[in-house]
Order: structure tokens, then sequence, then C-alpha cells
């Protein structure tokens, strides 16, 4: 019956299946930048990478990717299921890399010998050797620590192992232990791999449909709004759910999944009569809610993957309560002192206060922002050239990216309000804030005493950035980049548009130089950090700084 289904919707073969199959590989932007670090691994000089993220969304499918851009002169061992002491690992690796040890021969020293003169030999034979191991959230700290020890053998230049660590969240948590300090700090680049948002299960939807062989839109738009509800974006869940709907619909003979035919294989599959337990209720009403849920909902479906709100990222977007930003202009105006920062208008609430945040960082920008008209704020920033950046850090951080941000004020009481940063006076050791439409200022001590932990900012991507940048990419971001860096260091820009090794540790001695991870890979994070320090013409929140 299910290859009838196929053949009923026209389909070449099954969309759906859960195998990772790198045919069916959706890129969006975060997966691309998943398998920018796998291939950062693949070339580096040696140490760790590190790939997580939550169970089905998308890690091995990345893995067999990169396993078909396998470099000629790369020897891989690839560990699946790493439930094994540090003997059977070591043992595994033998076994994946061919090397010869004497039967029956489980003893560590034996197996680390032998590892390491096979390292020196493909060294020598101008080879290079990538471990790879999956579900490593699995390992032991003893086999971790085992791992590391592999790494300890080095030439002058670069190590002779790399390895590749994919797993769930958990392996984050084991490798912040004290006891894995020492491994942590080898690992030169991580990513963490988040669930789809609406937009790209959209695209992931029908890229697997037509793979498959067809381009109709086979979901109705309310089936497919009501499985991001239930799945979170989760790709393997996502699967799941669409392949037993198509089957449903074929059995209906429907041409198209309506949302009761949904409604019935997510209960099939997950087991659960009341689907609706899956997302977490709203807590607004009216026009506001619909407003909010523009607003927030835009960074879930099309914007920072990490925003605090999963409760509302269920909306895909909703008529606007046009009269909510006139309302606005009942509140008061003019500066507050700083020990007033918690007394605002009652009409300030936290939803307009959001409003007014983002309509004040885009002003910064040199950009008029009307949410009635843009209620998606990252997709209206990427149509000004700009994108958002979800940030998880202090202020001192924030004060080293040198950019206008937004971020919540909480009082005590539970209340709060979102306040746009706009400028920091350096010789004063003070802080100019706007809180709804007042200005206000405080010291930085104070600022410190209120900082919430989190806050968003607007940067400016070079000219056609997609994706990461790694050794081997070439274009005009390429070109762009050079010329930056070569006005840091005080040169002429060299013609070649190509992210050559020079380049790489160029982005490398930048990075350092700002206290970033120095992996290499030009990203949004490096970027943020160069347009502060040489892009002319961008809002600083000290010109001291930037």
């Amino acid at each position: 019956m299910v290859i009838m289904y196929g053949n009923y919707f026209g389909l070449s073969e099954l969309p759906f299946s859960i195998a990772p199959d790198p045919r069916y590989l959706y890129l969006s932007q975060q997966h691309r930048e998943a398998l920018a670090h796998l291939h950062y691994g693949l070339n580096s000089d040696g140490g760790f990478v590190l790939l997580t993220g939550e169970v089905g969304t998308g890690k091995t499918t990345v893995c067999r990717c990169l396993l078909e851009q396998v470099p000629a002169q790369t020897d891989l061992a690839f560990i699946l299921n790493p439930r094994c002491n540090a003997q059977e690992l070591l043992s595994a690796i033998c076994d994946e890399l061919e090397i010869p040890i004497e039967e029956g021969e489980h003893r560590l020293k034996p197996l680390t010998d032998a590892i390491n003169t096979h390292l020196l030999q493909a060294h020598g034979q101008g080879r290079r050797i990538v471990l790879i191991i999956d579900e490593a959230q699995n390992l032991s700290t003893e086999v971790l620590e085992q791992i590391r020890l592999l790494t300890n053998l080095e030439t002058n230049q670069h190590k002779l192992l790399q390895i590749i660590l994919l797993g769930q969240p958990e392996l984050l948590e084991k490798l912040n232990h004290p006891e894995l300090r020492q491994l942590a700090q080898r690992i030169t680049a991580r990513y963490h791999l988040a669930p789809l948002c609406y937009k790209e299960m959209q695209a992931y939807i029908a890229h697997r449909l037509a793979v498959a062989g067809i381009e109709a839109p086979l979901f109705q738009p309310a089936s497919l709004k009501k499985l991001y509800r239930i799945t979170q974006g989760i790709p393997r869940l996502v699967n799941v759910i669409c392949d037993r709907a198509l089957l449903g619909a074929y059995v209906q003979r429907q041409p198209r999944v309506e949302l009761a035919t949904l409604n019935k294989a997510a209960y099939e599959v997950l087991g659960k009569p009341d689907i609706s337990k899956f997302r977490r209720p709203l807590a607004w009403a009216g026009g506001l809610l619909l407003l909010a849920i523009g607003l927030l909902a835009g960074s879930q479906l099309d914007g920072p993957r990490f925003w605090p709100t999963p409760d509302i990222q269920q909306v895909e977007s909703g008529p606007v309560d046009k009269t909510a930003t006139e309302r606005v202009a009942s509140l008061s105006t003019g500066p507050i002192d700083s020990e007033d920062i918690w007394q605002w208008p009652p009409t300030l609430t936290t939803d307009f206060s959001q409003i007014l945040a983002y309509q004040r960082l885009f002003s910064l920008w040199g950009i008029e922002y009307q949410p009635a008209d843009h209620p998606v704020v990252c997709r209206f920033a990427r149509s000004r050239q700009l994108d958002c950046s979800f940030q998880e850090a202090g202020l001192g951080t924030l004060r080293q990216q040198n950019h206008p941000a937004v971020f919540k004020l909480t009082r005590p009481d539970g209340a709060a309000v979102y306040a746009t940063l706009t400028h920091i006076d350096t010789e004063q050791d003070r802080a100019s804030l706007i809180i709804g439409d007042r200005m206000t200022s405080l010291s930085l001590a104070e600022l410190e005493d209120y900082w919430p932990g989190s806050y968003v900012l607007l940067w400016r991507p070079p000219p056609d950035y997609q994706d990461p940048l790694y050794p081997g990419s070439q274009g005009k971001t390429v070109t762009w980049l050079e010329q930056q860096l070569a006005r840091w260091q005080g040169r002429p820009p060299r013609p070649a548009a190509r992210y050559d090794e020079q380049l790489m540790k160029e982005v490398k001695a930048f990075q350092q130089a700002h206290g970033l991870n120095p992996d290499g890979i030009f990203g949004p994070n490096t970027g943020i950090y160069l347009n502060a320090s040489l892009v002319q013409g961008l809002p600083l929140l000290s010109r001291e700084g930037g």
C-alpha cells in the first residue's frame, strides 16, 4: 500500500524515509553552516570538531553528505554506536582503518601503539586521518579521555588525527565537566543544529517531494501549520508524520493532505489523542496578541533560531491590529532619571515596549520600521541588507561587539519592558537607553546589575553573503573580506578572491585579537566584530571602541 500511495501521487520514490539519504538533505542556512564546520574539520590542522543537536534534527544526514565530499587523501574511521569501553572503541578504530592487531589483543597500550604507528605512516604518505563518532553523548568520561590522548601525537605543524564528534545536547553538558576540560579546550569548531523554522519546514517538504519526482503542493496550508505546531520543526518527526499523512490521503482518495488527515496521522504516529498538548497555550489575546506574535514568530520562522519564545513559534503570521502603534502616542516623552528607570507609564506594556524598541533600533540604522506593515522583524531586516543576531552574553561582550541592541529589563515584581541601548560613554562610564519613547541614562555598573544575559542586535553582512566562509570559498564575499583584513593589517589587498591558507590565518588572527574562538571560519559572530572594527558609517555604541 505504501508503494501504491507513491504511484497515486506520481512519486518516483517515497519522499519521507527517515534513512539519512544525502540526496534528500535540505540545506537550510544552519545546515549549510553545520556542513561548513564539518568541512573545516576535514581540512584543519587537527583537534576536535563538535556538532550537536536534538534527536532528529539531521546531524547524521549532514555527516553522510560530508562523507560524499571527502578529499582524496583522507582516510575515515566512522564509529556509529559508541556504547563501549576504551578497549572496544580502540579496537573498532583499528577495524575501521584496517590496522592489523594480534588476534584477541584488547589491552589499551598495544592498541594505542598500533594506532599511533598507523598515524605516523599515513602522515609520511601525505594522508590525513579523520575519526567520526556518532551518538557521542553515549561515550563515558573514561572513553572521551582516551580519545583525547589519541590527539597527543603531532608534528611541529599539526596534529595527526582529526576527530569529529556528533551528539545530542547531553554531550555539551558532559564536556563541561571539570575532568574533561582538556578535551573541551581542544575543540576548534563547534555548531549546534536547531530544529527548522516554519519557512524552512515548508521548503524542506517541498524539497523532498521534488527529489521524489513531484513539485505540486501535497499539503494544504492549514495542514502545514498544524504539522509545525506538532513537530516544532524536527525533521525526523516531520518525515514520519508526512509519510503517514500521505498514506491516509491515498486511502481516502484525497488530492492533498487535509487538516483532518494530518491530525489523524499525527495521532497514529505519536499516540496522543489531544495533539494540542504539544504546544503551550498563548497568554495574549486580541489585536495586541497578533502583533506580538508577528514580531516574535518572525524570529522563529525567519530569524534567529534561539529566540526564547518557543510557545509562539507556531504562528506563521496573521492580521495585525494597525491601531496598536497609534496607541503608543499616549506614552509620555522626555528624559527620565536613572533612579526612575523602573517607573514607566502603565500604557507601556511589555509588548508595546518591544514594538518601540525595534523601531528605535532600526532608526539608528537610518531605517523606518512599521511593524504593522512588516510584522516579521528579521525578514524586514534582511530586506534592508541587514540581519538579526540573538546573543546570550554579558554586557562586556556587547561592548566589544559595539552595536546598539534591544534587551528586556525585568523588575523584581515580574513586570518587564524592552529597552534599546543606544550609546555608551566610556569616559563617563554611562549608558544611554530608550525605554518606550523616553530617554534615560545610567551608570554601566547599574546596567550590569540589571543586565538580563541576552539581547538582539542588527549587523550588516558582506555583499552576497550566504554561508560561513572557510578554506576553498570564493566570490565577492571573500574579496570583501580580503579588503577589510588588508585595512586591518595596513597592507594592500591581494587581487585573488579565494579563501586560502593566508586568509584563514588572518581571520584567525582577527578572531584571537577580539577574544573569539580562532577557528578560521568567517561567520556571523566574526562578521559582527569586523563590522564594528573596520566598516565605516555603521551605528556604534562607542566611537572609541570602533
